[in-house]
């Protein structure tokens, strides 16, 4: 009987198998609306994550430009790039770029990371949907708001003088009434100091990012079930005690992902932001981004070099991925839970 049986299987198998792309068409000539649907989201990918993969052999070449080295080589250089990046001509400004690229990231991980979980509970907590709602999109609304429109705002509220007064912005004068900043620096501009711009950038990153991140993890809290609340309110739980036995180990696996994803961008500080703040204060905004833009010559003049621009951004991208990595095994091994 099981000799049958195995025969039986293995004919099914096999006939499936035969048939397996004929019952895969018919299924999408079934629900070809959805795979319509789908297809912005793979021409997107394909042409702006996969495509351009192929760059990515620049790094392995010498720029046509670039001196000292023969003919013959210039086609395929090896690890020439990546040995100038990290121990040749360009290392000190790499470092420097590096340095500054993973400390604004650590410091907004390390600040900007709890507060919309915090945003999270106190939306929970809030029990009038019309307010909530109200809460939600004001917390919402600068991710919305164009990368121009917030670097103007904050030039203007932390800028020398205001057009037409003699006071400096309201934020800069703000500061400079309560002590935190001297006169001299409010009435000379708070951007262009350099002890100053991680901190005007990391708050308004804060500001910029809370809310909209927010939504995942309140829609962890969302989900953990009503009757935890009621035993714990049987049992004599207040709020605090509700938020630390029950709404924080709801959240915990939401939490440890997108730790582990958030991690992975330490190195991915987009370039826009800090170009727009950038008031000749090169000591704290020179980033891997900008640093590999000015490399390739896009800006700040020169020719620039193609060879180790990609070079450059290849590193942040390999070192991304051991951090996604590395995050991803630690968290896995203590809690139990990972992104894969």
């Amino acid at each position: 009987m099981d000799s049958i049986m195995s025969i039986e299987l293995e004919k099914l198998l096999d006939e499936n198998e035969r048939n397996y792309w004929k019952v895969t068409g018919k299924k999408m000539l079934k629900h070809w609306r959805l795979y319509l649907l789908f297809l912005p989201l793979f021409l997107t990918f394909l042409l702006w994550r996969y495509f351009p993969i192929y760059g990515l052999l620049n790094a392995f070449q010498v720029d046509v430009g670039a001196e000292n080295i023969p003919v013959s080589q210039r086609a395929f250089a090896g690890l020439y790039n990546f040995r100038l990046l990290m121990f040749g001509s360009n290392s000190a400004d790499f470092w420097v770029a590096f340095r500054n690229t993973f400390v604004l990231s650590f410091y907004g991980l390390l600040f900007g990371f709890p507060v919309p979980i915090i945003l999270a509970l106190f939306f929970n907590e809030v029990k009038n949907d019309v307010v909530r709602s109200g809460f939600q999109v004001l917390t919402y609304l600068p991710r919305f708001i164009s990368m121009v429109i917030i670097t103007s705002i904050l030039t203007l509220l932390l800028q020398s003088k205001t057009p037409g007064t003699d006071t400096p912005g309201v934020v800069a004068n703000f500061l400079a009434n309560i002590g935190i900043i001297s006169r001299e620096n409010a009435e000379a501009g708070i951007l262009g100091i350099t002890r100053y711009f991680r901190p005007i950038f990391i708050i308004s990153g804060i500001w910029e990012n809370a809310g909209y991140a927010s939504i995942v993890f309140f829609a962890a809290v969302v989900m953990i079930p009503k009757s935890r609340y009621e035993a714990a309110t049987i049992d004599g739980a207040n709020k605090w005690a509700q938020i630390r036995y029950i709404v924080l180990p709801g959240m915990a696996s939401t939490i440890m992902i997108m730790l582990v994803l958030r991690i992975g961008e330490l190195l991915n500080v987009g370039f826009e932001k800090v170009l727009l703040l950038q008031q000749a204060n090169y000591a704290e905004t020179n980033i891997i981004s900008t640093f590999v833009l000015r490399m390739a010559g896009i800006y700040g003049g020169g020719r620039g070099n193609q060879a180790l621009a990609s070079a450059a951004d290849l590193i942040a991208a390999l070192l991304s991925m051991v951090l996604v990595l590395g995050s991803n095994f630690v968290v896995k091994r203590i809690t139990k839970v990972s992104v894969y």
